[in-house]
């Protein structure tokens, strides 16, 4: 009786301890260990468009007719896809998912992006999906390019239904301005492979490159 009341008691301890019960308690916090780890934020930056394009699909290499445009955009044209997910690798359905960049001249959609090359007339700068049942999501865009100070990235926005909201930071892997980029930087080791995805040939003959981005909520 009095081992059964001993046993009892370390018990309630490592309940009380947390992250203890996962770690000795065979079964407990089972679910926990397989979590993925939460996808890190990163500031939205001073370039989320401050006055939005008509045209905000999730095809930022072509402008709708009414832009008057019927050019392509320059650049590594890119097919971009992923899942929304939680910490437990279920997938978020309905999802808002918005990305912004800069164009193939290093130039955003935002009226404090000034001088500098002009703006490619064929790139939408900003789009927006949302996630499908199974959390998947699809962009069509371009490589992202380096501009001054920054390593090549595309800025990513989640905002899941119940307004949970994740922004961070999508970097090209291989990259020689990488390690240059002081808010990458700021990033652990873990973290920025969290945030950083091979940009290579599609593979199906259309010249196109592809990226993969699972996008997990903590």
């Amino acid at each position: 009786m009095q081992i059964q009341t001993r046993l009892a008691a370390r018990r309630r301890l490592l309940l009380a301890v947390p992250g203890l019960a996962a770690l000795l308690l065979p079964g407990i916090g089972h679910a926990s260990a397989r979590a993925a780890m939460a996808t890190p934020s990163q500031g939205r930056g001073p370039f989320y468009p401050d006055r939005m394009p008509l045209d905000q699909d999730n095809d930022l290499t072509r402008l709708m007719p009414a832009d008057d445009s019927d050019a392509a955009a320059a650049g590594d044209i890119t097919d971009l896809t992923g899942r929304v997910l939680d910490v437990d690798g279920a997938p978020v359905p309905a999802a808002l998912v918005e990305i912004w960049q800069c164009d193939a001249n290093g130039r955003y959609i935002h009226s404090a992006d000034r001088g500098g090359p002009p703006r490619d007339p064929g790139f939408q700068g900003y789009g927006k999906t949302l996630s499908g049942a199974d959390g998947g999501y699809r962009f069509r865009t371009i490589r992202p390019v380096p501009y001054p100070g920054r390593a090549p990235h595309i800025h990513v926005a989640v905002t899941a239904p119940g307004g949970r909201q994740l922004v961070t930071q999508l970097y090209v892997e291989g990259a020689p301005e990488n390690d240059r980029d002081f808010l990458r930087r700021r990033l652990s080791a873990a973290e920025q492979a969290a945030v950083t995805a091979a940009f290579g040939p599609a593979g199906d003959g259309s010249g196109r490159l592809a990226a993969r981005f699972d996008i997990v909520l903590g």
